[in-house]
């Protein structure tokens, strides 16, 4: 008997080595990269230089060049580089992701735990009282007596049609996914920083501007009075001026308004509350545009776009569930050592061979009748792919029209800043000689005042126009997909 038992035993790594040869192939679809048929040049017609007027930067498209990692540093702003240093140590959606990516990880490495077996151990120490009417099934036929178990379970379910290899093909392709949203969620964040400093700023020139229209329209209304009192002018002129002058102040708050709430959000984004004074403010003049803007080749975008990879990640996983579907259908084996232990009435004698015991099992289950379940989960599961095959094809062909979008822009915004510094240059000479008209009594109060009001808005659209060219710049840089790939770690 104890050499029948030898013989079993050894005969079951024999087994688990022969059924471990049939996991070779797994059903299903061998996943395939999409063969994108990419355009050769991002827009139609070709890229210009964006020439900016005298003392502004004229922008030049690098065409293959490599888009650095810390592509802000390009703006050559050290209070940005800390903003951003410190953001990315604290922003808690940047850290969700992390955890996500963790978490997608840590499901890999469990599912990958099925290519092992199963091995269980037991020890049962009881004590027991028979009742002396029934026999004792000791064989001292006490009728109190100790009984110690000991068993070890082993059970092994080899992935004969590549269930589990699929599970797992599965699981690594959602965490690539985790990965590239990751990714996404850099990007996304270091580019809201970056906009929310050049909003910041914009908005701080935007009251500068405002300032000086209030002490221009504040030493007319200085004049007006004078004239009043001279009887050159009336109430009416005084009260017109006082108007204009109340309006330049009443102009001030919104823009006081909107930079507190943009103090906000760069707070949030950094992980901070509103009540933090720690981190720097911003200003036009602390930013430098990027003269030599990197391009990097259309053909290179699907493999640089944190939400492209993302979509064929997924599509990857799709794939992989099509054959989890169809293994699911076919015969699933089990094999394994039930128990095999020892049990006595002693400790002293329970490891002994007359002590042993054992058994072997095996099952194959197959699945006969389930009313079509598990067909329509395969068709669903094909059905998944197609739509996520749709979809990687939708995010391919936004990512280009991203990048399409964002070098039209820079191209206009130059275009734009030379309109509308022509207009504060042809509004702020207007305004000076209305001025000297007014004092003369050549003009009236009111007529002053649609010119002051147009200085005003020429003051604030071509401080709009200079933040246009930043934050269309950083709408490049992040459409072309940041340029992760050069991060050292």
């Amino acid at each position: 008997m104890k050499k029948l038992l030898f013989t079993r035993t050894r005969l079951l790594p024999i087994n688990l080595a022969v059924a471990s040869l049939l996991t070779g192939c797994a059903v299903g679809p061998d996943y395939v990269r999409p063969n994108n048929a990419l355009p050769g040049k991002h827009l139609e017609q070709s890229l210009d230089v964006a020439v900016a007027p005298e003392g502004a930067t004229s922008q030049k498209f690098v065409v293959d060049r490599d888009i650095p990692a810390q592509w802000w540093e390009l703006f050559h702003s050290p209070a940005l580089n800390e903003l951003i240093e410190a953001s990315l140590k604290n922003n808690p959606d940047l850290q969700a992701a992390q955890a996500a990516l963790r978490v997608a990880q840590e499901n890999v490495a469990a599912q990958r735990g099925a290519y092992y077996p199963t091995v269980g151990a037991e020890f049962d120490p009881t004590r027991q009282h028979i009742a002396t009417a029934l026999a004792s099934p000791a064989s001292s036929n006490a009728s109190i007596y100790n009984l110690y178990t000991a068993q070890l379970s082993v059970s092994y379910t080899p992935d004969v049609f590549g269930l589990n290899r699929r599970q797992v093909e599965s699981l690594e392709a959602q965490a690539d996914m985790q990965e590239y949203q990751l990714k996404a969620t850099y990007l996304t964040l270091t580019s809201n920083l970056v906009n929310a400093a050049i909003n910041e700023a914009s908005l701080r020139a935007q009251l500068v501007a405002l300032q000086n229209v209030l002490d221009s329209q504040t030493k007319v209304l200085d004049v007006v009075r004078r004239q009043v009192q001279l009887g050159q002018l009336g109430q009416l002129d005084l009260a017109v001026q006082e108007t204009a002058v109340a309006n330049a102040i009443s102009a001030v708050a919104p823009i006081q308004k909107q930079l507190a709430q943009q103090r906000n959000q760069i707070k949030a984004l950094a992980g901070r509350y509103p009540d933090d004074s720690s981190l720097p403010q911003f200003e036009l003049a602390s930013l430098q545009l990027p003269g030599e803007i990197p391009l990097t080749l259309p053909s290179t975008l699907v493999d640089h776009r944190p939400d492209v990879l993302a979509a064929e990640a997924q599509l990857h996983s799709a794939s992989a569930d099509i054959g989890v579907a169809i293994a699911n259908r076919l015969p699933n084996i089990t094999l394994g050592v039930n128990s095999y232990g020892s049990a006595a009435y002693t400790l002293g004698n329970l490891f002994k061979s007359e002590s042993t015991f054992w058994n072997l099992a095996a099952s194959v289950t197959q699945p006969i009748f389930d009313g079509g379940t598990l067909k329509h989960r395969q068709d669903a599961a094909q059905a998944t792919f197609d739509q996520a095959k749709a979809q990687y094809r939708s995010t391919v062909i936004s990512a280009f029209q991203n990048v399409a979008d964002s070098l039209q822009a820079i191209q206009s915004d130059a275009v734009a800043l030379y309109a509308a510094k022509n207009a504060e240059i042809a509004a702020r000479k207007t305004l000076d000689i209305s001025q000297k008209q007014l004092a003369l009594g050549d003009i009236s109060p009111i007529a002053m005042l649609s010119i002051e009001q147009n200085y005003q808005q020429a003051s604030q659209a071509y401080v709009q126009a200079e933040a246009a060219r930043y934050t269309d710049t950083v709408a490049l840089f992040q459409s072309l997909g940041g340029g992760w790939w050069n991060a050292k770690n």
